[in-house]
């Protein structure tokens, strides 16, 4: 192209754009890919070093003040946009002894995946749950919530939300409550008798999307992993991996957010595998390493790393290991858009 057409068409541009055009034949390129691209990077966050920050958080502010005293575990890929895959936000949430998170409810889906502590409680329209570590925890779509830890030790747990899907769809609300605590209206252990003994309520009609259960004890997901173990050969990819369902439908546990538990045996090392779904993963037990693409991290129970869309990765297990992850893979499957790819290509 000639220096002449080429100032002819900026020219073009610059007339176009006060009507608010643009001319999709020099990005469109960029806005269609052949594959996927994104700006997440691969990133481990080593959790006895954070650990003290999160402390020195709990002797600046309160949880009252706060709201809720979080970490945002920032993608360094994403600088200042409070997400960990671009799609979802993670963050480190710290509640010390006697403390209490205000009751408030919100358009984002919440998951709280336990850290550090036994028996603090998160309450969810109602209905307190106590946690332990290991423990997945749901707040669902636009229900009262708050945290109290009655305990004599501190209280960490991982929170994953869908904020920046319900940004992008300009689609959040939120409101607080008028008492800092809400009222306990069903016994603890409630939800988990109604809906998670392969049972259901005679003429129960589900209003929303979330699993009814909004507590699935560690101890239970691993004597299934377990089970699976003793009974069978590990997939090569993934171990012995099993998602969180929702009992009324066998969907995933949340409409937005895939969470997934996986078993590693001693010595096991896991085959290339990509998807284009980014996951964040939490080690639970054992210790190992993983590769990302072309970097190798190497994890220990409590640490956290991120797997960006569409890059390689594979696990490999020094002890036997546990992982719990997460991801916006069943967004991504309703809308026709998942894939993954086995192996090297």
């Amino acid at each position: 192209m000639t220096a002449a057409r080429a100032s002819e068409r900026q020219a073009f541009y610059d007339r176009i754009a006060p009507s608010n055009l643009a001319p999709l034949w020099e990005t469109l390129h960029s806005l269609v890919t052949s594959e996927p691209t994104t700006s997440c990077l691969p990133a481990l966050w080593r959790y006895e070093e954070i650990r003290s920050h999160l402390m020195q958080a709990g002797d600046l502010i309160t949880a009252r003040e706060a709201q809720r005293r979080v970490l945002i575990l920032e993608n360094p890929g994403l600088k200042g946009q409070a997400t960990i895959t671009g799609s979802l936000f993670a963050g480190l949430q710290l509640i010390l002894a006697g403390e209490v998170a205000p009751a408030h409810r919100h358009t984002q889906s919440a998951l709280r995946f336990i850290i550090e502590g036994h028996g603090a409680y998160t309450a969810v329209d109602g209905e307190r749950t106590s946690m332990q570590p290991g423990d997945f925890v749901i707040t669902p779509s636009w229900t009262w919530h708050d945290h109290g830890n009655e305990t004599h030790e501190p209280m960490v747990w991982l929170d994953g939300l869908d904020i920046q899907i319900v940004k992008l769809l300009s689609a959040s609300f939120a409101e607080q409550a008028s008492a800092e605590v809400q009222a306990v209206t069903r016994p603890e252990g409630d939800s988990a008798a109604r809906f998670g003994n392969n049972l259901l309520p005679m003429d129960w009609k589900p209003e929303v999307k979330t699993s009814p259960v909004f507590n699935y004890p560690y101890t239970r997901s691993r004597e299934a992993l377990e089970t699976l173990r003793r009974n069978g050969d590990p997939d090569p990819y993934h171990g012995y991996k099993m998602r969180y369902v929702n009992p009324a439908s066998g969907d995933y546990a949340m409409p937005t957010i895939g969470t997934f538990i996986q078993l590693l045996p001693k010595g096991h090392a896991t085959q290339p595998y990509r998807s284009t779904d980014g996951t964040v993963y939490v080690a639970v037990e054992g210790a190992g390493e993983t590769r990302v693409g072309d970097q190798i991290f190497r994890w220990q129970p409590r640490d956290i790393f991120v797997a960006p869309s569409w890059m390689p990765t594979s696990h490999r297990a020094e002890d036997e290991s546990v992982l719990f992850s997460f991801s916006d893979r069943p967004v991504q499957e309703k809308l026709g858009l998942w894939r993954e790819q086995r192996g090297n290509a």
